[in-house]
């Protein structure tokens, strides 16, 4: 069937590309303009090169400019934070995402937040020192604030850290709603120009699953909160003026289903409904710097990455594949034990940091007991009111097999550890036996985590290694190629593999949209060495 066409296209050194295999070359030169052309028998193909002509030649059913992966997001979003690309690896915390992985993928055109939660002041204020004296403003990078309802005088702390040494991003995460340390850190800066317009002078990266938390940052600051850092000499008058016009944040990372904290959400539901909420009150606000919304979660092949942007992401944002990276914080036995991840190699299990809240994590289950044991302690903590009150022969398995040790000694290490850190929870503890085994269990959470950075020696059936199913997708993804051994596995070639492959996917959709018969095979990228 004869098609409508714009032009004619005439070719100088080769043919248009029109059997299967000629096609799915053709969907890799995605740097090069490329011409829908037409054939008498009216099959479609590819055409490089040439001229374009009223007349003569192949008839032209459409024109496709050159594509490049830089350009598959927000071009905002790189303009705003002086990326080359629209991607960003995640802050894995207790230091996993490290400063040697923020500055590698800082070098090559990336961003990556370093792994801050968990890590008490000393360590996060010695990597925002490295980080500064490598980096500075010269090149973009983040670090993570985690919300800490437990730990308030700390989150506090590193929020006035990254205010002093300027920390120009920070990925705010766990947050259900705000509070006054993420909305000082938002607002300090803010400035007007001449025209009244309002300029940022830092960053907050809001990651969100639900929309009602998305709804607390899309909006101004609540004035209450505001007037309250202002009495207090948290911001200045005119900061908190200025905040009444602005979102709390700009930047939006929709986290689908993924490792660590995780409502197992599927990104193609929540990335639209989030996408629209944006809209919404960006017109009732009437705001007139753009909001970027990115997306997280499941992405651990090109073709995720490119259905990410699909969506309409400004930018994509990885965490379990950088997790397995060679600069990651974990330890090499850890990573080989992600290498080996399937897709379904996964399981949610208690939260350290929110135990007494039922609050689950998403981590690895192939070669480790951790999630199993986990979900052991919550049984007992539910069905116990304190240590004393768990029956004998259950505690001594509990000692035995899974803490290693007394519960005596797990206290006398929970006292050592929160007489420095919060001696407010061993006050608690004293008032309230539920809450002392509550801690004692959580030391099992927190240990395991550490463990698994460490490769502690006989703790590998403990170790707990966050983990989403994007992690056994990239597994196949990479299968016989260069990426394969975890000992290859480098954040910066992880990353340029992805957005290129991204890239490569999207120009097969959009040849095969025009009528081009694009070959299934055209639409799976094989990872190689990229410069």
């Amino acid at each position: 069937m004869s098609l409508s066409h714009l032009g004619n296209w005439s070719p100088q050194d080769q043919d248009p590309a029109l059997s299967q295999e000629e096609l799915a070359g053709a969907v890799h030169r995605i740097r090069e303009p490329v011409f829908v052309v037409q054939a008498a028998n009216g099959a479609v193909g590819c055409g490089f090169g040439g001229q374009f002509s009223p007349a003569g030649g192949w008839p032209v059913l459409a024109t496709l400019p050159a594509l490049y992966p830089e350009w598959l997001g927000d071009r905002s979003f790189c303009e705003v934070h002086g990326t080359r690309y629209p991607y960003v690896s995640g802050a894995m915390a207790n230091g996993i995402a490290t400063t040697r992985l923020v500055r590698a993928m800082a070098e090559a055109g990336f961003m990556g937040f370093f792994g801050a939660a968990g890590l008490p002041f000393e360590r996060v204020q010695a990597a925002i020192a490295e980080l500064n004296g490598a980096l500075g403003e010269r090149l973009p990078w983040g670090s993570n604030l985690i919300h800490s309802p437990n730990e308030p005088d700390l989150e506090q702390a590193i929020a006035d850290l990254y205010l002093r040494e300027g920390v120009r991003r920070v990925s705010a995460a766990a947050y259900m709603a705000l509070t006054p340390m993420i909305v000082q850190y938002a607002v300090t800066g803010l400035s007007e120009d001449a025209s009244g317009q309002v300029h940022r002078k830092n960053f907050v990266f809001a990651k969100i699953s639900r929309p009602e938390v998305a709804q607390h940052f899309l909006s101004p600051a609540p004035k209450a909160m505001l007037d309250a850092l202002q009495a207090k000499g948290r911001i200045t008058a005119d900061e908190a003026r200025l905040a009444l016009r602005v979102p709390v944040a700009e930047d939006y990372t929709v986290e689908a289903d993924s490792g660590g904290h995780t409502d197992n959400r599927s990104l193609s539901a929540l990335f639209p409904i989030i996408l629209g909420l944006r809209d919404r009150i960006a017109a009732k606000q009437g705001y007139t710097r753009p909001i970027r919304v990115g997306a997280a979660g499941g992405l651990g092949t090109p073709g995720a990455v490119a259905g990410a942007f699909a969506l309409g992401a400004a930018y994509v944002l990885t965490g379990s594949v950088n997790q397995g990276a060679v600069e990651s914080g974990l330890s090499e036995e850890g990573r080989v034990l992600l290498a080996e991840a399937g897709m379904a190699d996964v399981v949610m299990a208690p939260a350290a940091d929110m135990f007494e809240l039922g609050v689950e994590v998403q981590v690895l289950r192939r070669g480790t007991m951790f999630g199993v044991r986990a979900k052991k302690l919550h049984e007992l903590y539910l069905a116990h009111s304190s240590i004393e009150d768990i029956p004998t022969d259950e505690r001594q398995r509990l000692e035995k097999s899974v803490l290693q040790k007394s519960l005596d000694e797990v206290w006398a290490d929970c006292e050592s550890f929160f007489a420095k850190r919060d001696p407010k929870e061993l006050v608690r503890a004293a008032r309230d036996p539920k809450h002392k085994m509550a801690l004692c269990f959580r030391w099992y959470l927190g240990q395991s985590s550490r463990w698994a950075i460490s490769g502690q020696a006989g703790r590998r059936l403990d170790f707990q290694i966050w983990c989403g199913p994007a992690m056994g997708s990239f597994n196949d993804w990479v299968q016989g190629s260069f990426l394969e051994k975890p000992q290859a596995r480098q954040a910066v070639q992880i990353a340029r593999n992805l957005m290129e492959g991204a890239a490569v996917i999207t120009r097969a959709q959009q040849l095969r949209s025009y009528g081009a018969p694009i070959p299934a095979s055209a639409f799976r990228f094989s990872p190689r060495p990229l410069a």
